[in-house]
């Protein structure tokens, strides 16, 4: 059966299956648009709701991804099927297995000319609450609504202006650290306790209602004194990585991601390693938020700025990795 099939069942199934759609202009040719949506690995960093997204098995055709993502407030994770037809331009997906409030969801992306040398771009969902619940219903029209019209919207802004002419900026730092590797990652997973453990981190909230999905809250101190606060969607992998989207990022930036890389180095040592991928707001290079830098210098100050805070935590949790390993 199709996914297109499958819709139809759906529709026909005991569950009253609900239909929403919507869409948008796009002034970039439609075979652009198709190959952003068809990357699901570049999600992260083009849709607001993305934390992590990955490939799990398939080819250009058709393929089974997973994704973990934002969704009224909360970070929930699924696995879903996608049809992809790069000559008709259109990427059909079905959730794999629902969780609750979700019985069913399914969708399709429609990319098409529109007459301008521009893209027409439809995005349609079907959908099922479980035992047709009101309030679950609810809960899943608010979240298809505001995630189909950020993704609409970031996707317009990543293939009209792209991320290209430096405004892409992607670094890494790095600790070899002589201990325990889950004494490394404990340390990092352990967010909540940064404020007693990490000088530049003055306050975290963090909610985890599903092991090893987590949302932080984070106030930061700045060299000057200044304080930053930041909201994070963390995916947790025991032991291998932390992989992170910044939902509340400084007005100079479109998105920020980063990821905590935990790698055994032989002789009993451990690699930590902290990577960013920042794309800069081309709107904002203009105001108050680039403080009259340019973009060279902007990309410098958020490499010192965001680098400093990495470098500090993993002096940190080296210096906790190898306490716990002397017995300190």
């Amino acid at each position: 059966m199709t996914l297109r099939e499958e819709t139809a069942a759906t529709r026909r199934s005991d569950h009253t299956t609900h239909h929403t759609e919507h869409g948008t202009r796009i002034a970039a040719p439609p075979d652009a648009v198709y190959r952003i949506v068809a990357d699901v690995t570049s999600w992260p960093v083009h849709f607001p709701p993305t934390v992590h997204a990955v490939r799990v098995s398939g080819d250009d055709r058709a393929e089974r991804i997973r994704i973990w993502a934002l969704a009224n407030g909360a970070l929930r994770t699924w696995e879903s099927r996608r049809a992809l037809d790069a000559g008709a331009r259109t990427v059909e997906f079905a959730q794999a297995e629902p969780s609750a409030p979700v019985a069913a969801m399914r969708g399709t992306w429609r990319i098409g000319p529109d007459g301008n040398g521009g893209s027409r771009v439809a995005l349609l969902h079907d959908y099922a609450a479980v035992d047709d619940d009101p309030e679950g219903l609810a809960l899943i029209n608010k979240a298809v609504e505001s995630n189909s019209t950020a993704e609409l919207d970031a996707l317009r802004r990543a293939a009209e202006t792209g991320a290209g002419d430096g405004l892409t900026l992607e670094f890494s730092d790095d600790e070899l650290v002589h201990g325990p590797l889950e004494a490394a990652y404990d340390f990092v997973n352990e967010c909540d306790r940064w404020p007693e453990r990490l000088p530049h981190v003055a306050r975290v909230d963090l909610t985890e209602d599903e092991p090893g999905l987590q949302f932080m809250e984070m106030d930061t101190r700045s060299p000057d004194g200044s304080t930053h606060t930041t909201a994070s969607g963390r995916v947790c992998v025991r032991g291998e990585r932390i992989v992170y989207k910044q939902t509340t990022t400084p007005p100079i930036m479109r998105t920020h991601n980063g990821e905590w890389l935990f790698e055994a180095a032989g002789d009993g040592a451990v690699r930590v390693t902290s990577r960013h991928t920042v794309v800069i707001d081309p709107e904002a290079l203009t105001g108050p938020a680039a403080g009259g830098m340019d973009l060279p210098a902007v990309r410098d100050r958020i490499r010192e700025t965001l680098g400093a805070n990495s470098r500090a935590t993993l002096r940190a949790a080296k210096r906790f990795a190898e306490d716990e390993r002397s017995g300190k």
